[in-house]
């Protein structure tokens, strides 16, 4: 039996870390194990995750609060300390979808080679109710590196043990681009990477997540990560020149990602939550 390990990074999300426990329960899978590292809440996520352990169904959930590094350590804690042979990335006020489990399980069984996939995903209010489905692109890595967003995202993202195993962790120093980072990362080492076309996860915006505050920061963190990886950064000495080509290397990563999903007629269910797999 194939196990999978769900890390859980987490502060002060008490009003939603309950619906991705809920969700990683509910898979219904045995050898799973969900690893929630708190960072020191205070609004009564210590409470009700000590709660869990006055009932077995939540036997598969183990945690830890204590002041942290932030998220990118807290993360990197959970992926030492997990023991699947597939990990993956739930943030505490995301979710999963029913199902969603299997979907991997199978991917990763039909394709040993395959290091790492992703899936399509929704994103949710803060009620919980599905606002579009994003329906994304196959694996380019020429738009992973040149778009202006990363679009695998975290909660539908998951990894090999060997990906771990090989020493690959996060950048602490990272605090709202690592998941770029860490994916263009191994992209560029050669991991294989490869999208699931089902809808898998549930992404939630809302006024206090790192996806809706501080965004032109998040975007600037992104562009010197993203710098980093660009041959443009190495070849190019003229500061005027290199802005442009960025400029213009963005444009057609966007142009392209946006074609090939009109082409596939992901635009045409984006704001038709009915269209969901159930």
């Amino acid at each position: 039996m194939t196990r999978i390990s769900i890390v859980t990074p987490s502060y002060n999300q008490r009003q939603f870390i309950g619906e991705a426990l809920e969700s990683v329960r509910v898979q219904g899978r045995a050898g799973v194990e969900h690893l929630v590292l708190d960072g020191a809440s205070t609004d009564g996520t210590v409470e009700l995750l000590r709660s869990l352990g006055d009932d077995t169904g939540w036997s598969h959930v183990s945690w830890q609060s204590a002041p942290d590094g932030g998220q990118s350590e807290a993360l990197n804690r959970g992926f030492r300390m997990s023991t699947g042979e597939i990990v993956g990335w739930l943030n505490s006020d995301d979710r999963y979808r029913p199902g969603c489990f299997d979907l991997v399980l199978q991917a990763f069984h039909e394709n040993p080679e395959v290091d790492v996939f992703y899936g399509d995903y929704t994103w949710i209010n803060r009620e919980g109710e599905v606002t579009q489905i994003r329906r994304e692109i196959e694996f380019n890595r020429f738009i992973l590196l040149y778009h202006r967003v990363l679009y695998i995202p975290t909660p539908s993202t998951f990894f090999r043990r060997r990906i771990f195993d090989d020493g690959n962790w996060l950048r602490n120093d990272l605090h709202f681009a690592m998941d770029y980072e860490f994916i263009m990362r191994l992209a560029v080492l050669g991991y294989r990477i490869r999208r699931i076309p089902q809808v898998i996860a549930d992404f939630r915006m809302h006024p206090q997540s790192k996806s809706c505050s501080n965004i032109r920061i998040q975007l600037a963190e992104k562009k010197r990560a993203m710098q980093c990886f660009s041959p443009i950064s190495r070849k190019v000495r003229s500061p005027l020149l290199r802005r442009l080509l960025y400029w213009a290397l963005e444009r057609v990563a966007g142009w392209r990602r946006w074609s090939e999903k009109l082409l596939r007629g992901h635009y045409f269910v984006q704001y038709r939550p009915s269209c969901l797999e159930r």
